[in-house]
């Protein structure tokens, strides 16, 4: 078995309200709102990945009670690294003062803290206390280019941890579901040069369809029922998708969490990032997300 023992997280200080995105954009506050559920967002100043992912890093193990050094595992998911290789993971694992214990880099944007969830909670056996990280700098991505309207609006900075646990703990693991189609994967990408590309209507088309249906998958794996969930926590990348996702489960919108209002879509960091906020109730929940490559996936835990 496995168990989810803490959340953490880590926001810049700095905030970017719509008014401000507003004015470089042509357009209005209001409208940046009701296209996204955005008010403001948090982007970094001279923090790279790897000090967002450090400062969440120390967070979750300060909830948690652990030291870096009972580690046995550390797995780092970010789209928006500044280098190809080493990735993130390695240098996090250095400012920890860990100088033997492996890491993992998962470049899989929006989508990578539900595949590094999922695969440390398949690790745990093997490697012990696994620690998952998820952190974005999108702010440095949208200003590398030419603002456009459709993605400078969505985008924010920050990081999101869990710790992850053969040990018994609060938040037991059930079962879990990952999937990769990669016949639209250039409707979302990012190259080392040049602006992020993003085909919306394709990428909202895929999510409304694959999102709620990897979550009814697990779910019937799990022998559990969508009214019986206490709380659905997603990869926050926009309100209106939440609610469209919501709808297709036939669940309340107040089910699916969402802090997306005050940080905007920090890619793969967001769900660590909600989770890290969110009060957990005795019963099931749900984490999901959907992103680039595309890449999909949904687990399911209890809380006891």
């Amino acid at each position: 078995m496995t168990y989810i023992h803490a959340f953490g997280a880590h926001l810049p200080s700095r905030v970017v309200d719509n008014a401000e995105m507003a004015s470089q954009l042509n357009c209005t506050a209001e409208w940046i709102e009701s296209a996204s559920g955005i008010r403001e967002r948090r982007w970094a100043g001279e923090e790279t990945v790897a000090d967002l992912a450090t400062a969440a890093a120390r967070d979750c193990l300060s909830r948690a009670g652990v030291e870096a050094s009972q580690l046995g595992m550390i797995i780092v998911s970010s789209g928006s690294a500044e280098r190809r290789f080493p990735g993130p993971a390695s240098t996090v694992a250095a400012v920890l003062g860990l100088n033997a214990t492996p890491v993992l880099d998962l470049p899989i944007a929006s989508a990578g803290a539900i595949f590094a969830l999922s695969l440390a909670s398949q690790l745990t056996s093997c490697y012990g206390d696994i620690l998952v990280i998820a952190a974005e700098k999108m702010s440095t991505v949208i200003q590398g280019a030419p603002l456009d309207q459709n993605t400078a609006i969505l985008f924010g900075d920050g990081a999101g941890a869990a710790l992850v646990s053969a040990r018994p703990g609060r938040m037991e693991v059930i079962d879990s579901v990952l999937h990769t189609d990669g016949a639209n994967r250039d409707d979302l990408t990012l190259d080392w040069t040049g602006p992020l590309r993003m085909n919306g209507l394709t990428v909202i088309l895929q999510v409304s369809r694959k999102l709620p249906a990897v979550i009814l998958e697990v779910l019937q794996r799990a022998g559990i029922a969508p009214a019986a969930v206490k709380q659905f926590v997603m990869h926050q990348a926009n309100q209106n998708l939440l609610m469209k996702v919501a709808k297709s489960l036939g669940v309340e919108p107040s089910l699916m969490f969402s802090n997306i209002a005050k940080y905007g879509n920090t890619s793969s960091a967001s769900m660590l990032i909600a989770a890290s906020e969110w009060e957990p109730t005795p019963g099931p929940v749900v984490f999901a997300g959907f992103g680039a490559g595309f890449n999909w996936g949904a687990l399911v835990a209890r809380v006891v």
